[in-house]
């Protein structure tokens, strides 16, 4: 049995989180390319629908700027994580920012949203989504979740939608 190395794997999962992220926002609705495609699929995926789906209220939805849900969770964090003025979130791979920003406004302005992602292009995805709509509390971050950019103790509530899975080190 051929075992691929921890590194090979997040090599594989970073390269197709580039892949997503460094697509046009008006192509949002269609399959980021990879080798085997030509960039799009047979039939269009709607992100909306697909996080609707998942739990995300269609206020949620259209609260974020264009770009920011790219349909990749698998559930909707917020709907558990019973966020509360003033507290400071840690979303684990933020991806183009969706959760971070729906978690900024339960946070409110005293409070603050860190984003970390594996992929530089998610990070500046993430931050050009944060500016495009105004999102002054958060914060993205270069780093894997196996080694986070942040100091101990630093947030109140850790919020992921479906990074663990991705990771080859879930303990």
């Amino acid at each position: 049995m051929n075992q691929v190395s921890n590194d090979q794997i997040r090599q594989n999962v970073r390269s197709r989180y580039k892949e997503i992220a460094l697509q046009p926002v008006e192509d949002s609705s269609c399959c980021a390319p990879t080798s085997a495609s030509s960039g799009c699929c047979d039939s269009p995926v709607d992100y909306a629908d697909v996080s609707a789906k998942l739990g995300y209220s269609s206020e949620e939805l259209t609260a974020v700027p264009d770009g920011a849900n790219l349909g990749l969770g698998c559930g909707n964090p917020q709907a558990i994580a019973e966020l509360k003025q003033g507290e400071v979130v840690l979303d684990l791979g933020s991806g183009g920012g969706f959760d971070c920003f729906l978690a900024s406004r339960q946070v409110g302005e005293a409070g603050r949203v860190i984003g970390v992602d594996m992929t530089p292009e998610m990070v500046s995805r993430a931050r050009t989504n944060a500016t495009k709509g105004g999102f002054t509390n958060t914060d993205f971050r270069l780093g894997e979740i196996e080694h986070l950019p942040i100091s101990d103790q630093t947030v109140d509530v850790i919020i992921s939608n479906c990074v663990i899975n991705l990771s080859p080190a879930k303990q």
